[in-house]
């Protein structure tokens, strides 16, 4: 199926990130280093099933193929099993994926899988326990690392699991990693840390380019793999020798954006059109009763043509995004 959602620079746009809630009950040092604190609205309610299941309907008419369920911490959500499932009724969309901490995995994984789910990601910014703790202020890391064998047993065939890569904090754990995944099928994601408004210090502090780990993979014999429409901004690399592969996702090199094929919706449906965009485009008033669903997909083709070429983080303009929970990351 042909997209209907392309902008003024000719992207394509297949791949939907639909937060479900901005709460998160981890501390990341890059993300909620105080913990999460309600903003904006008081009292404000998130999507509910049925919004949600309206808002991925007009995505899929307009050609998305992917939804990814984000957060916050989606899991904390007591209905995130009928989320799936809602998401999961429409034929168009191929791939449901969800991003995770990973806390809930062990426990909830296998019904997440029979409701729909094709695909999960876990945030592991560290593979010793100590250090795992100081990042994320929680002491689960041997939970998360049940979660992920749990997830291999329900019969997902590969796990990806994102690593923020920070200086001084675990840039110099590459080979570790790398142990870890040699027999096994994860594609381990470095994450480029990203400068929000609330975390200029830390990233002065820790930012480092992906590029220190691409140049030790290609010195190594790993192989560039080539994207498919609806994968994620990631460079993925490759080693005959590994079950598992490399990820590398650098929104500070040149020409990040040109490949850009993913929208947002946050938690209380705003339309994002960037993760670091200004204010998003509210999609709620349309999401009430199925008969405004012509309405509401052309409100989201229209808001497309605003769509910027770039971000502009390498100007340290991190636009309306003050933490990474906010709208999903």
């Amino acid at each position: 199926m042909a997209t209907q959602l392309t902008d003024a620079f000719a992207r394509k746009f297949f791949y939907l990130r639909l937060s479900v809630t901005d709460v998160c009950n981890f501390r990341c040092n890059y993300c909620l280093p105080d913990g999460y604190k309600p903003h904006g609205v008081a009292n404000k309610s998130f999507l509910n099933v049925d919004e949600i299941r309206r808002v991925t309907r007009a995505f899929a008419a307009l050609g998305t193929e992917k939804v990814r369920l984000t957060g916050g911490e989606p899991s904390l959500r007591k209905d995130f099993t009928d989320i799936i499932a809602a998401v999961h009724e429409n034929a168009s969309i191929r791939q449901i994926a969800v991003t995770t901490n990973g806390y809930r995995l062990a426990r909830d994984i296998q019904q997440w899988r029979d409701a729909g789910l094709t695909a999960v990601n876990v945030s592991v910014d560290s593979l010793d326990a100590r250090q795992f703790h100081a990042i994320t202020g929680q002491d689960k890391f041997r939970q998360v690392m049940d979660g992920i064998d749990a997830a291999f047993a329900a019969g997902f065939e590969r796990v990806k699991v994102n690593t923020v890569l920070m200086r001084g904090v675990n840039h110099h754990e590459l080979d570790t990693f790398l142990a870890w995944i040699k027999p096994r099928p994860i594609q381990l994601r470095f994450i480029e840390l990203m400068e929000t408004g609330d975390g200029g210090e830390l990233f002065r502090k820790h930012h480092i380019s992906g590029k220190t780990i691409r140049d030790q993979l290609l010195a190594r014999g790993w192989v560039h793999q080539l994207r498919s429409r609806s994968d994620g901004p990631a460079q993925v690399f490759c080693h005959p020798d590994y079950a598992g592969e490399i990820g590398l996702i650098m929104p500070y090199e040149k020409d990040f954006c040109a490949s850009c094929n993913r929208l947002r919706v946050s938690s209380v449906g705003n339309l994002h059109l960037c993760l670091f965009g200004e204010q998003g485009i509210s999609l709620r008033d349309l999401l009430a009763s199925d008969e405004q669903i012509d309405e509401l997909e052309a409100r989201i083709a229209e808001a497309l043509t605003h769509k910027k070429q770039t971000h502009f983080l390498h100007d340290g303009d991190t636009g309306i995004t003050q933490n990474l929970s906010y709208i999903g990351g």
